[in-house]
């Protein structure tokens, strides 16, 4: 490692130290041995990397995403592990729709909520929301924890896995909280709404969502808890490793095998 980059990460330590702050990581790669492929730790999870798609509420590829690849902290990927165990048990499998995210993805986010003219994908993903409102309610921010390294969106799934068609940029979008065999035909099990659903109903405790979904949206959060995780309350498929090894440190480096190395 070059001597300045050395000296850039001790100064960042020791003011993140000295001060609780928030600091940036350097972009050029992860730290080394502290993350992961999931793939490599818990092959059997299915991986739907939406954001190396077109088929997410921005409708484009998102910067720093190269390879549909969850990459996550050791600990964070071997907390999966065990989760995935409890359910292969019961009959299901996780799905990871993200996991580490990089700053320049939410930079992206950020920069496409303040453009109110491209709501290409509102009729999916934010109908009842007026764009203007994605920062003050929450649902865009600067920060996201998924940057550093240790939070993932998921679900379940139903073993063996039922076939999922690919997403077609163009095709009629479907509001995220129609029901399930009218909105887009994932494979996973109901969980009331779709994934990235920018609305109440994906709140995760929201006594509108009964029966069947509420039974899915309780098995996952309890399996997650129990493997050491907890969830984001407005929506029921976000989780953070509770004692994740990087609190105050978002990175940047890419998606990709290569940041590994």
């Amino acid at each position: 490692m070059p001597i300045f980059t050395r000296r850039v990460r001790a100064l960042a330590v020791t003011l993140a130290a000295l001060g609780g702050l928030a600091v940036p990581a350097p972009a050029q790669a992860a730290t080394t041995g502290a993350f992961v492929a999931l793939s490599d730790v818990a092959p059997s999870i299915l991986q739907d990397i939406r954001y190396d798609t077109r088929h997410n509420f921005v409708g484009r590829r998102i910067d720093g995403y190269r390879q549909p690849l969850c990459i996550l902290t050791r600990q964070a990927a071997d907390g999966l592990r065990k989760a995935q165990a409890q359910l292969l048990r019961r009959g299901y499998t996780l799905k990871v729709y993200d996991c580490y995210r990089p700053q320049r993805a939410v930079d992206h986010f950020v920069r496409w909520a303040k453009d109110l003219a491209d709501e290409k994908m509102k009729a999916e993903f934010y109908p009842n929301v007026a764009k203007d409102r994605l920062f003050a309610d929450g649902y865009i921010a600067e920060k996201s924890g998924h940057s550093r390294g240790s939070t993932m969106d998921l679900t379940l799934v139903r073993l063996p896995p039922a076939f999922q068609r690919p997403y077609f940029p163009g095709e009629p979008l479907k509001a995220c909280f129609a029901p399930r065999d009218q909105r887009f035909p994932d494979n996973t099990v109901d969980m009331g709404t779709g994934y990235d659903c920018f609305d109440p109903l994906a709140h995760t405790d929201n006594p509108a969502i009964t029966g069947v979904a509420r039974q899915n949206r309780d098995l996952l959060r309890s399996t997650m808890s129990a493997a050491g995780f907890r969830n984001l309350p407005e929506e029921w498929w976000h989780f953070t490793l509770n004692d994740e090894p990087f609190p105050d440190t978002y990175f940047d480096f890419p998606v990709s095998r290569g940041s590994l190395r």
